[in-house]
């Protein structure tokens, strides 16, 4: 059973209408919250990585 492209897009139009937006005051609070916690993550990734490679360049300097 197919399609014709053309009851696609009246059954795309028909599922376009039934969707609800988010609002400017809940997209606002969840965009903040989004880059909040990807800044978090980010430093809290960056000092791992600090950590791990002064760690291996230790282990790596007992070698010599």
């Amino acid at each position: 059973m197919s399609t014709s492209p053309l009851q696609f897009m009246r059954q795309v139009r028909q599922e376009m209408k039934k969707v609800t937006w988010p609002t400017k005051k809940e997209v606002v609070p969840a965009c903040t919250m989004v880059v909040i916690l990807v800044a978090i993550a980010t430093a809290f990734f960056f000092a791992v990585d600090v950590v791990l490679g002064w760690g291996v360049g230790e282990i790596l300097q007992l070698g010599k």
